[in-house]
């Protein structure tokens, strides 16, 4: 899907930008530069998530996930670094004297906009199967695109309807997407960072994990539950309560068990370490 992305944004980059010379649209300049970064962006994401999906080794025993969220950063700091060149140079052309755009101009920014919206809806559902950060990142880096072009689509017919004196509404509406395009940037920080920093997932996946560690027999009681997601996977470690007479043994097939349904109704699950505990030694909420 990142591969595609790269295809697609070429294709439209290339084409912004003729247009825009062509066109004397300036936004439509700065639509196809940004569409360039989006390729930067979906190049970072491909080569993030080769990286993430390599196995464990002996110097990563938990595997290479963290790369996937190393990329967002990269993605997020290339959306932030357009924003402020996009703006830059909008200001510039509004307090420059240029001539009205060419009406052909509005028929590729909307061709453009319904692209870049299927692109969107397309990889943001492939993220949201994958429950992958950086995939949700480079489709919201599709919408930013989208955004950009949509103003710009706004910006020169607002100069085309008003005529001359109207000629920087695009550069105008350009710089309003710079905005948003940087809002975008920002948020995609936020997951990122909770990621990086071990923060717990949301709390219907431990319900759910919880609950299937004590539908196995044997288990009376859990303690801790604790998760974290590694780029693509979640790592488990649980407390778990058997009755304190049961043999070492016991106790080893009761955790091998708890482990197996997990990792069988949770795939995502990569890894489970489980600490078996008698029961009588917990706490009595099993919290």
């Amino acid at each position: 899907m990142a591969l595609l992305g790269v295809v697609v944004n070429v294709i439209l980059s290339v084409i912004k930008v003729i247009s825009g010379v062509v066109g004397n649209s300036y936004a439509l300049i700065a639509d196809g530069v940004e569409s360039l970064l989006d390729v930067f962006g979906s190049l970072i994401v491909w080569f993030g998530l080769r990286v993430a999906s390599a196995p464990p080794d002996d110097e990563h025993p938990y595997g290479h996930g963290k790369a996937e969220v190393l990329t967002v950063f990269v993605v997020a700091l290339v959306m932030l670094g357009a924003a402020v060149f996009l703006a830059i140079e909008s200001i510039d052309q509004i307090v420059t004297p240029h001539k009205l755009p060419a009406p052909f101009t509005l028929i590729v920014l909307l061709g453009v906009v319904v692209v870049k919206h299927l692109l969107f809806r397309r990889v943001l559902r492939l993220g949201g199967e994958l429950d992958s950060t950086v995939v949700k990142a480079d489709a919201w880096h599709h919408y930013s695109d989208a955004i950009t072009s949509a103003a710009a689509f706004i910006g020169i017919t607002i100069a085309l309807i008003g005529g001359p004196g109207w000629e920087s509404a695009d550069d105008w509406a350009a710089l309003l997407a710079c905005g948003i395009i940087a809002w975008n940037g920002i948020s995609l920080f936020r997951p990122a960072l909770l990621e990086v920093m071990d923060t717990a997932p949301s709390g219907e996946i431990e319900k759910e994990i919880r609950a299937i560690a004590m539908g196995v027999e044997g288990v009376q009681v859990l303690e801790q539950c604790r998760i974290r997601k590694m780029g693509l996977d979640y790592y488990v470690d649980l407390h778990v309560g058997v009755d304190g007479k049961l043999s070492v043994r016991k106790g080893h097939d009761i955790a091998h068990a708890v482990r197996n349904a997990i990792r069988a109704a949770k795939p995502a699950v990569a890894d489970v370490l489980i600490h078996i505990e008698p029961e009588d030694d917990m706490d009595d909420d099993g919290r």
